[in-house]
C-alpha cells in the first residue's frame, strides 16, 4: 500500500495536537476523517472543499455516533487504516475536591470515548489484517507525581495499560497499537476550554492551588514542545515496520520517564527482601 493511500481517522481534531496532525496529513496527501463535537469548528480550522478531508460531528460518549462516523469513513474512502484516539481534556483538582460526576465525566471522554472508537474500528482492521491504533495518553499516564492531577492521571494510566494489552491482543492480526505519552506541548490544553477545575475547591489544598496557578499562568504558552513536530513524529512511526508500543514525545517526557523508572527500581531494591519473602514455606 502506498503511504498516501492510507486513511486516517483522528478524534478531537478541531484544535491542539489533533488539528496539527490533520493539517500535516492532508498536506502529505493522506485521506483523513476527523471528528469534533462541532463540525463547524472543524471546518473553520481545517478548511472546506478538500476531497481527501471528511469532517465528522461525533459525540464520543454515544457509541452509535461513533459507529456512524466510522461507517461514514469507510463508505467515503473505502477503508480505514490508522486510528488516532486524541480527544480528551485535562482535569485539575485534588481527589477529595472532585465530585463523582466530575471524575466520571473525565473518564467518559478520556477512556470510554477511546474504547468506543477502538472497539468499532477493530472489525475493519481485523478483516484487512492491517492497521495502526494510536492512543494519546500523557507523561501523566506514566508518572502520577503531579498534585491536583490524580483523576486525570488515572484516565491516562488507563489509556497506557489498555494500549499495552491491546497491542498484544491484535498483534496476530498484523495490527499495531502505540500509546503516545507527550510532555508539555504548546497547544491550548491548559486553557479554560480544555482544562477543567473543581466546582468546589477546598482551601486546605494549597499545593493543588499552586499547581493550578503554575499550569494556567506560567506553563501555559511557554511549553517547549512543538505540536507540529509531535505530529510529524507520529506520521513517521505509522510508516515503520515495527513501531513501538510506548512512544514518549518530548525531551521532558523522556527525562520524567527515566526518573520514574529509576525511582521505582530504587524502591524495589530497597524492599526486595521483605517483598519477595511471601511464598509458602515448604
Amino acid at each position: 500500500m502506498k503511504t498516501e493511500s492510507k486513511v486516517w481517522y483522528v478524534t478531537g481534531a478541531s484544535k491542539g495536537l489533533g488539528l496539527s496532525l490533520v493539517k500535516q496529513l492532508l498536506a502529505g496527501g493522506y485521506k483523513v476523517a476527523a471528528t469534533s463535537r462541532n463540525i463547524e469548528d472543524l471546518e473553520n480550522a481545517v478548511g472546506k472543499g478538500n476531497p481527501d478531508f471528511l469532517p465528522l460531528s461525533v459525540d464520543l460518549g454515544k457509541e452509535q455516533s461513533v459507529i456512524d462516523s466510522i461507517q461514514s469513513t469507510v463508505d467515503n474512502f473505502g477503508q480505514i487504516d490508522v486510528v488516532v484516539n486524541n480527544a480528551g481534556y485535562g482535569l485539575l483538582g485534588s481527589l477529595e475536591e472532585l465530585s463523582d460526576k466530575e471524575a466520571r465525566a473525565n473518564f467518559e471522554i478520556n477512556v470510554f470515548g477511546m474504547l468506543n472508537v477502538t472497539r468499532n474500528a477493530m472489525p475493519y482492521l481485523r478483516k484487512q489484517k492491517s492497521g495502526h491504533i494510536f492512543n494519546i495518553s500523557s507523561i501523566g499516564g506514566f508518572n502520577g507525581g503531579y498534585p491536583g492531577f490524580s483523576i486525570y492521571c488515572a484516565t491516562k494510566f488507563a489509556v497506557a495499560g489498555l494500549t499495552e494489552s491491546l497491542a498484544a491482543e491484535i498483534k496476530p492480526f498484523g495490527i499495531h497499537a502505540t500509546v503516545v505519552l507527550p510532555g508539555y506541548f504548546r497547544t491550548n490544553f491548559l486553557t479554560p476550554g480544555s482544562l477543567s477545575v473543581p466546582d468546589h475547591p477546598i482551601d486546605d489544598y494549597a499545593i493543588v492551588r499552586e499547581s493550578q496557578d503554575a499550569h494556567q499562568h506560567n506553563i501555559n504558552g511557554n511549553q517547549e514542545g512543538d505540536p507540529d513536530k509531535a505530529s510529524a513524529a507520529m506520521i513517521t512511526i505509522a510508516e515503520v515496520e515495527n513501531p513501538p508500543v510506548y512512544l514518549f514525545l518530548g525531551a521532558d517526557a523522556y527525562q520524567t520517564a527515566e526518573a520514574k523508572i529509576s525511582a521505582v527500581q530504587k524502591e524495589m531494591d530497597q524492599w526486595e527482601s521483605l517483598a519477595t519473602a511471601t511464598a509458602f514455606n515448604h
